[in-house]
Order: structure tokens, then sequence, then C-alpha cells
């Protein structure tokens, strides 16, 4: 499927998997609405796209406040509201406590996000899509929601969690024309770690210590391909892992 002048809408677009995402698109010719927390950040990558040609519309947005997602895609200009592809990008990991060590505020921080943002972004979107009997919603996962790993109780639970929203939406639009995918990686890196870890970036380091993770235009690689399969076409799952990493806990590390 040709991706040139469709309108695709990027959470969590200003770096990591949702800026290359928001590159890899903008090269097929896509209409990029991009929403992120960090403003400067995402307005520096719409400069950038914009100057290289890219129709680019950006956004301040917290996926994590149901009723500022609901009125912003409600208020998009006429020439945004026809959102054609979904990526739900935005999504983060805090902490490595034991359960019972957790802080409250981390579980909440990764429920809200990882969870809810993903459900109101896609509550707020997927009428237009169901009304006009086509659109994707692409949804990024995690080999964590695949497995659960010490230290990871909440975050891998999150990310179940995109698994069966995925699996169940697929079944709520059956017959609507709309698809409904997930990319699942394993080890990127990006800034994901030094969130996770509260801003320690030797501790982040040391995730990716002596092995090749994967970088965020492998997964952009992977997104795009999965928007642009035939319209009788739905990728309903893809698991991408480093080739140093077998499952989540198990790492080949040189040296």
């Amino acid at each position: 499927m040709k991706l040139s002048g469709r309108t695709v809408l990027i959470t969590g677009a200003s770096a990591g998997i949702g800026a290359a995402c928001a590159r890899a698109f903008a090269a097929e010719g896509a209409r990029l609405l991009l929403v992120a927390r960090r403003a400067e950040r995402l307005q520096e990558l719409g400069d950038k796209l914009r100057g290289n040609g890219a129709d680019v519309y950006a956004l301040e947005m917290d996926v994590r406040d149901g009723s500022a997602v609901a009125q912003t895609v409600a208020s998009l200009p006429a020439e945004w509201s026809t959102i054609d592809v979904l990526v739900n990008n935005a999504g983060m990991g805090r902490g490595m406590d034991k359960l019972w060590q957790g802080a409250p505020a981390d579980w909440d921080e990764m429920v809200d996000t990882n969870v809810k943002g993903l459900l109101y972004v896609t509550r707020a979107v997927l009428p237009g899509m169901v009304e006009r009997g086509h659109g994707h919603v692409i949804n990024l996962g995690s080999v964590a929601g695949h497995e659960v790993y010490p230290g990871g109780a909440v975050y891998c639970a999150t990310k179940h969690a995109v698994g069966a929203i995925t699996r169940g939406l697929r079944m709520d639009v059956l017959g609507t024309g709309v698809r409904v995918s997930t990319v699942d990686p394993g080890m990127v890196e990006t800034e994901f770690s030094v969130v996770r870890f509260h801003g320690d970036e030797e501790r982040a380091k040391n995730v990716y210590r002596n092995m090749n993770p994967l970088t965020p235009d492998d997964i952009a690689e992977t997104v795009l391909w999965v928007a642009t399969r035939p319209p009788h076409v739905c990728i309903d799952e893809i698991i991408i892992k480093p080739t140093d990493q077998a499952s989540a806990t198990m790492v080949h590390r040189r040296g």
C-alpha cells in the first residue's frame, strides 16, 4: 500500500523509535501528525522533516491525559482529521525493583502511559477509521509482552496488556476494513534505559554492554513494512530481537 499523501499519527514522536518512524514514513511521502510531551524536541524534528519536504503537523500532547487526548484529536484542522495510520509508540519503563520494593509512582507512570495512553489515543482515532472503512492501528509492544523477568513484573504486565488489547481490538474491528498490528522489539538502544533508571546513564549503558542491540531505525523499518502491506493483508504480530538476544534474559556479550 502506498503511503504518499496518507496521514500517519505517531505518538511519542520526539525521540527514539517514534522519531525514527517519523523519518521512515516521511521518506515514503506520508503526511505526519506527530505528538509528544517534549515540545522543543518535537518542533526540532518537525522542522528537520519539513526542511526535507515533508508535510508535518506537530502537537504537544500527553497521552496519559484522556480528556486532553480526546479534545486534541477532535479539534484537529479538517485537513489533518482523516488519520490513515496510527502508530501507538508512546511507552516507557520505570525501575527494576522487586515488586514489594517498587515505587507506586513508577507503576502509575507505566500503566498510565503504556496501557491507558494507548487506549485513550486509540479511542479518539479509531471511530473515524471505522466510519471510513479503512485504517491501520500499529501498537509498539515488547518481548516483555511475551515473557516476564525479575524486576519487571509491572512493566511486563503493561506490555502483556498491550498484546491483549491488540488481539481484542482486532476482533472488535473485524469486518470494518481496519487492520490492527503489533511490533514487539527486544533490546533497542534508545533513551528507554536512561528513563527506566531515572537518569542513571552509566547503568543504562551497561544494558547494551558488549552486545549489538537493535537501533530505532531497525524498528521503524519494520513498522513501515507492516503499514505498507496490501489492504487485504494484516500482519498480526512481529517479534524482533537483535541476533545477540535469545530471550528477555539471555543475551550474548563479547569480552
